[in-house]
């Protein structure tokens, strides 16, 4: 079957001696950069009375929590076996292994203790960190795209892409799909909305439409992802993303039903 030349890019964007940047690690810096210097712009721009250090604080401890919380996440979810066999490969960032449920829990966990310990109200800083999240899902992905991984199932469609480390078969080019609903999409929609007075000042509706929407992607995205290799399907039926994407539906429903509903001031 016919398909898209895999592009040939070199995972490693630059390298400084022995140092070598990869795309995977400047698209999680560069999504938190644009995400801090966004938010410190809309800070100013609607008045939502914060302050430089408070939204600082909020960008350091959310990153923390994304790198652990990732990471375990990825442990836990995707690789348990290995590592109980393995501990000390855990801290081998380098070669890759982030799950995003698990980062997005370790990013509540920063919001929530920046919120307590700085006296900041909890959704609005959930309400900034869904506006500009899909910047760095989006970049992320891309990046899953350059290094060649996270593939997409074997299809005929005429864009299929044949992966080297895929077997060179046709496959969905499932990142790209991802890149686009879980990113791009999302952050529009987000901050169209975002304009509105009545989504704006209900505190925590933003960050309810972004749980709903990504859970509802990355559901569907699935379905054109080649499952992780080490799992497989679960109950023969649906991948670990999926599982794990369900109750981020159900909890992404609760939250738009509770903040939908809230009057405004």
């Amino acid at each position: 079957m016919p398909c898209l030349e895999f592009p040939s890019i070199s995972p490693i964007m630059f390298s400084i001696g022995s140092l070598s940047i990869r795309w995977y690690s400047m698209a999680y810096l560069l999504g938190i950069v644009a995400a801090w210097f966004l938010a410190l712009r809309m800070m100013k721009k609607y008045d939502l009375k914060l302050t430089r250090q408070q939204v600082e604080d909020a960008v350091f401890y959310t990153t923390l929590g994304i790198i652990v919380g990732g990471r375990l996440g990825y442990v836990l979810f995707y690789g348990f076996d290995f590592f109980w066999h393995h501990p000390l490969k855990i801290f081998e960032l380098w070669h890759g292994g982030m799950s995003f449920h698990g980062g997005a829990v370790g990013a509540v966990l920063g919001l929530l203790y920046t919120a307590h310990s700085r006296k900041v109200n909890f959704w609005l800083l959930t309400d900034l960190a869904a506006l500009f999240a899909p910047i760095g899902i989006f970049l992320g992905r891309i990046a899953n795209f350059i290094n060649d991984e996270l593939w997409g199932r074997i299809t005929d469609v005429p864009w299929a892409v044949c992966f080297p480390s895929g077997g060179y078969f046709p496959r969905h080019p499932s990142q790209i799909y991802e890149a686009i609903s879980e990113g791009l999409i999302i952050f529009i929609v987000l901050n169209l909305l975002w304009r509105q007075r009545a989504i704006r000042e209900r505190r925590g509706l933003a960050s309810a439409l972004f749980v709903l929407m990504y859970g509802v992607f990355r559901i569907i995205i699935e379905y054109f992802r080649q499952p992780d290799e080490q799992i497989g399907f679960l109950f023969g039926i649906m991948t670990m993303g999926q599982l794990l994407s369900v109750p981020v539906v159900l909890f992404g429903m609760f939250l738009l039903w509770r903040f939908a509903l809230k009057p405004l001031k």
